[in-house]
């Protein structure tokens, strides 16, 4: 495959961007995404001239480190999939491609792809664990938990922190990011004792480092990669309200 890339170059956080086109020839079908920006990449160096900055880790879904918006959408074109699992087949010989990062004021860019989404860290920091002294490792089976309760749980702690619901929202909300995060300890009986001071200060977080707020216009979950649905956050918001009257 023949494919011509334009892709955002930023050298760093105050530096002023810009698109830059790039060739990507005889690039496999099979390839990945980033597989592609490997070649292109290799290139690049072998003319003497600086790669393309852009994160990734596991490159298996699982991480949450790569992240791109393509053509307009985070992670590309296919649904419940990460910037890593998004093959070249997607594509057709001959295409455009525009590749840029996540454009959020709460996610600066660091440089050209990569940006700084330490402010998810903090919310997580604020909140988003359990302090209860608890001894020992229990018993499995020792806190029964319904089914249901349980399978809620697994869903939301499905999100690896891409940052994917704030790339898609027209607010650059994290409210579908902060509402996995709250309700994956809110479901479950060991996150009952600080289910109040968890979603007071976690959402405050939020509010704290810029990111816009919800108003239900649903893309968050459309890019999300695991396919976190909103009713997390009406979960979160639910909560938010009883803490605040208590």
């Amino acid at each position: 495959m023949n494919l011509t890339l334009h892709v955002w170059r930023q050298s760093g956080p105050k530096a002023r961007g810009r698109f830059e086109t790039y060739e990507a020839k005889e690039i496999s079908e099979h390839a990945s995404f980033l597989e592609m920006l490997d070649v292109v990449n290799e290139r690049l160096i072998e003319a003497g001239k600086d790669p393309i900055a852009f994160e990734h880790d596991c490159r298996e879904g699982i991480c949450g480190s790569c992240g791109l918006v393509i053509n307009g959408r985070p992670h590309g074109p296919d649904g419940g999939v990460a910037t890593c699992q998004l093959h070249m087949r997607r594509f057709r010989d001959g295409d455009a491609i525009r590749i840029e990062p996540w454009r959020a004021a709460a996610f600066p860019v660091r440089k050209d792809l990569v940006v700084d989404r330490s402010a998810l860290d903090r919310i997580v920091q604020a909140g988003g664990f359990v302090s209860v002294a608890t001894g020992g490792a229990p018993e499995a089976n020792a806190l029964l938990v319904p089914k249901a309760d349980a399978e809620k749980a697994m869903s939301a702690a499905e999100c690896i922190g891409c940052g994917a619901c704030v790339a898609a929202c027209p607010n650059a909300s994290a409210s579908l990011f902060t509402a996995a995060k709250i309700a994956h300890l809110a479901l479950l009986p060991q996150g009952q004792p600080e289910r109040d001071r968890r979603v007071l200060r976690m959402v405050e977080q939020m509010d704290e480092e810029g990111f816009g707020s919800c108003t239900n216009h649903g893309a968050c979950q459309i890019a999300c990669p695991k396919r976190i649905s909103v009713d997390y956050i009406a979960l979160m918001n639910g909560d938010l309200r009883r803490a605040m009257t208590r």
